[in-house]
Parts: structure tokens; sequence; C-alpha cells
């Protein structure tokens, strides 16, 4: 495993709240010097404030990652002014919450072209430049969601489908061209984000994540431990592993079990306003952080996360437990062939 070294050049996409902004301030407690993408300046003024306040450095490249063009001229800013790109991050994402046969056809559109060709786009972006290095780090963030689809965000899941399988291939063609360049896929759980309170919806009632709900520092964390472990995906936290698992060797049983919870799942008990703003076109007005309004019932911790994050030391220790019974039991053995 990599170490993360101070005076990284770090890109993170999505990043003026929510996962994005945990993530820049992850990165920024380890000295790195990062690239700020999203479309509203004044919150990713916001963001890189806060990164120098924790010790990192910062410039805000105000952009639409569904800009192909937009994307390349901030990669070509970002190599002049702060130097060779070490990891670039696409976290950007847009969704809406609604039945697919009430979503229109601009708005699918426009969930895959923020979701899924914004991070191919980055992905290109980066690609070409650590091609030529023959050195980098490209991060995905996915979700369980990449695996298995859920009722109510049906565009949004085929764009984290869709973004698995782009990694997936480039993955195969960076091991047959033998270049040393580091791609992975986090497959996150339901955070505490404000996305909840910004996304499109159709539906009567307040959007929720389903539970449970983790904090965004967890994500960010494990972003950070997969920039830098030669891990091929990392899975954060049990109901992103259970989600898997059970997409592959249950589908059917998965399928019936959405279609009566995760309708309910996804609201909760208030109503919402047909009048609030979304972010689906244009940036949601207001101030944001990287929390939502879900405090009060998100998790700090994650077992499985700090399981992948101590992984050298758990096995170690399971070796050395392992060991020290086998001992036991043989010297238990040869005291009984010695009476």
């Amino acid at each position: 495993m990599s170490t993360a070294r101070r005076g990284d050049v770090v890109v993170v996409t999505g990043a003026s709240a929510g996962i994005g902004r945990a993530i820049a301030e992850e990165f920024a407690r380890h000295g790195a010097r990062l690239a700020l993408l999203a479309r509203s300046p004044q919150r990713l003024e916001v963001v890189r404030r806060s990164v120098v306040a924790l010790g990192g450095e910062a410039i805000v490249c105000p952009l639409d990652v569904a800009d192909a063009d937009a994307v390349e001229q901030a990669a070509e800013r970002i190599e002049r002014e702060l130097g060779p790109i070490d990891i670039w991050i696409n976290n950007a994402m847009a969704t809406i919450f609604s039945p697919l046969h009430e979503v229109q056809a601009e708005e699918l559109r426009r969930v895959t072209e923020v979701t899924y060709l914004g991070t191919a786009y980055g992905t290109l972006a980066a690609l070409g430049r650590m091609r030529a290095r023959r050195r980098g780090c490209i991060v995905q963030v996915g979700s369980a969601l990449a695996y298995r689809a859920i009722p109510l965000q049906g565009a949004y899941c085929a764009a984290k489908f869709a973004i698995r399988g782009l990694t997936d291939a480039l993955r195969s063609e960076l091991i047959h061209d033998r270049l040393p360049i580091h791609l992975t896929m986090v497959q996150l759980p339901a955070h505490n984000t404000p996305q909840f309170d910004w996304a499109r919806s159709r539906l009567r009632r307040a959007l929720q994540p389903v539970p449970p709900i983790y904090q965004p520092e967890i994500a960010a964390r494990a972003v950070h431990h997969a920039a830098y472990a030669r891990r091929r995906e990392l899975w954060v936290g049990w109901p992103t592993i259970l989600a898997i698992l059970g997409a592959g060797m249950f589908p059917g049983y998965a399928d019936r079990r959405l279609a009566k919870q995760a309708f309910v799942g996804q609201m909760d008990a208030r109503l919402d306003s047909p009048r609030r703003p979304d972010n689906l076109f244009a940036p949601a007005p207001g101030e944001y952080g990287a929390h939502g309004r879900f405090d009060a019932r998100s998790r700090r911790h994650s077992l499985m996360l700090w399981l992948n994050l101590n992984r050298g030391r758990v096995l170690t220790a399971m070796l050395g437990v392992a060991t020290g019974l086998g001992l036991a039991l043989a010297r238990r053995k040869a005291t009984r062939l010695l009476r």
C-alpha cells in the first residue's frame, strides 16, 4: 500500500457540498493541493477557505462536468497552476426521484450527462495526462446502486451502472498496456448529504436516504484510502456489501423486497414543497455544507471501513491468534502422547 504524500495535486468534482466537500477537507488535512470543481463559484469559495484552514491549498474551477470542453480546459489550468495531477476523483452527480414513467426525456438526459458522462469526461481528462507520465490515480465515487438498482431512482442507478462498466473496461485496457495507473471505484451506502434537499422530486413526501445513514466523513476517509491503497474496489458499510452480494445471489428476492420497502424507505413523514428549488439544471440557491439534515440519525463510524483501513493489522492479529491456538493444541497433543 502506498502512503499519502503532502503536496499531491488532487482534483475533486462535485466539491461544493456533500461528499465532495468532505473529500476535499479530508485530503486537505493531509496537505494536498486541491482543484475544486463544481457549478457554484460561491460555494466553491467557501470550500476553498475551509481547505486552506485545514492546511491544504486550493484553486476553484467553476464548471459543469457535463461540458467536456470545460473539463478539459480545467485540467489544463490545474496542471499549469498546481502541477501534474496525481489523483482525480470523480464525485459529481445529479438525480431525480420519480417513477420512470414520469421522468421526462430532458431529465433523463441531464442525470446521465452529469453522473455518467461527467465521470467519463473527468476520467478521459485525467487519463490523457497520466498515460504520458505512466503514473496517477483515478477514483470513481460509486454506490451500492451501481450493482443493485432501486425504484424511484432508475436514471441515477443506470448512470452508476454505466460508470462501473466504463471503469471495468478501462482497467483491463490499462493492464493490457502495462500502465501503472491506479484505477479504483468506491461503492458507498446512503449518506447524510444535502442531496435530499435539492434533488428534483415528483414524490409527495420529503426525501431521505435509505437507512442506515452514514456521515459523509466516512465516505471521505474511504476515498482517501482508496486513492493510495492498490485495491480494485472498496465497499463501504455492511448495507453496501449486503446489497452487492444479494444482487448477485438473490436478484428475484431483491426485486420483490425493494418493491415493498424501497418506496417508503426513500421518503420521510413530512410533505415536500412543490415549489422547492432543485439542482438538476442549475445550482440550488442557499448555503450547503457536507452534511444534510439527518445528523441525529446518522452513523459516525463504520466497522466495515475500519476493517478495510486496518486490514493488514487485522490479518496479522488473526494470524497471530490462529498460530497461538495451533501451538496450544500441538502442546496439548504432545503432552497427552508423553503420558
